[in-house]
């Protein structure tokens, strides 16, 4: 991938995490009885959602972008250190 390949998927990672945590944020900051609705992939079509339901997803994919962004933090590091 090198350097440059390895520095926009890193920025492209980053952007994703800050977005999911504004997702997490403002998912977590809605009144219990809130409506939630999800964007069907390429499409102006929304479905109703569980709040909670969908709240908990998030937080797993907030989970899962951090712990992808600490294995390429790690792999930089072993690489720098051979």
């Amino acid at each position: 991938m090198g350097f440059f390949g390895s520095y926009c998927s890193k920025l492209s990672l980053k952007s994703q995490i800050k977005e999911q945590k504004v997702v997490v944020d403002e998912l977590s900051n809605l009144k219990k009885n809130r409506k939630v609705y999800r964007q069907q992939p390429n499409s102006n079509i929304f479905f109703l959602v569980d709040r909670t339901e969908t709240l908990s997803q998030c937080k797993n994919t907030l989970d899962e972008l951090k712990k992808a962004h600490q294995e390429m933090e790690n792999s930089e590091k072993t690489k720098i250190k051979k």
